[in-house]
């Protein structure tokens, strides 16, 4: 369990635009919560991939949107996808409708779309797991004097049902559901995937099949959904791109 000194919010977080958190409403958990969950590691207290967790999360949530068909891709031909809302298709939850409010002003890049939702995500995120009983935030003091936090796991065995999840798709070679696959992608794309190796044994065949997930090849239960395994892809590659220029840290 690791303690770090609590930082002063950031002005990002102070906005009061931050999303609502929405989770006392016992709604099923977004694809971004359970992705944070998933990278949590109960034996350090600390989330993996922490550097370029703002561009995962923003990922997992405008996956989210394209799995509910709340958004679309278009291709303008020239600077490459963008991210579309589906017009009169909103998302009832806060923390989805906060992104697609911002991609229905007018289509924009995949790039920027999780340059400017993804930021402000972290805390809505983890404080919606807190909430929910998922991860416990302890506070204390180090040598007395300074203001501590530290993450714990909660005891609602989800984080173990989320792994063992991408475990059978990855090991055992289990067909996924479309948001198992959209999940796995995501944590294989964001590059944390050799941090789960005590977990999910990290081998050819296993980065094999993240890749094929990560191209959108999801098997035979995609198949209907191929526009959004086409969107899920074109996220996920730009999380890489991402995940490959920022320093990781964790």
């Amino acid at each position: 369990m690791t303690q770090t000194p609590e930082a002063s919010p950031t002005p990002e977080e102070s906005r009061d635009d931050r999303p609502e958190l929405a989770a006392h409403d016992h709604g099923a958990p977004t694809l971004a919560e359970d992705l944070m969950l998933a990278l949590f590691q109960p034996g350090s207290g600390t989330i993996a991939g922490e550097n370029t967790l703002f561009y995962v999360l923003g990922g997992a949530v405008v996956t989210e949107l394209a799995l509910g068909e709340h958004v679309r891709a278009d291709d303008d031909g020239a600077g490459g996808p963008r991210v579309g809302a589906v017009v009169g298709h909103p998302p009832s939850d806060p923390l989805l409708r906060s992104a697609w409010d911002y991609v229905a002003e007018k289509p924009r890049s995949v790039q920027t779309v999780l340059a400017a939702i993804g930021p402000r995500l972290r805390e809505p995120v983890l404080d919606r797991l807190v909430e929910r009983g998922e991860i416990r935030r302890e506070h204390g003091k180090a040598l007395g004097l300074f203001p501590t936090t530290s993450l714990t796991e909660g005891d609602t065995g989800r984080r173990a049902e989320l792994v063992a999840s991408v475990r059978e798709v990855l090991v055992d070679g289990a067909e996924p559901t479309p948001r198992v696959a959209a999940l796995t992608a995501l944590i294989s794309g964001s590059g944390t995937l050799p941090q789960f190796h005590r977990e999910i044994p990290w081998s050819s065949p296993v980065i094999a099949r993240a890749k094929e997930l990560e191209q959108g090849n999801w098997g035979a239960a995609g198949a209907a959904e191929a526009v959004t395994r086409t969107m899920t892809a074109i996220i996920v590659n730009n999380v890489i791109i991402a995940a490959a220029v920022l320093p990781r840290n964790g």
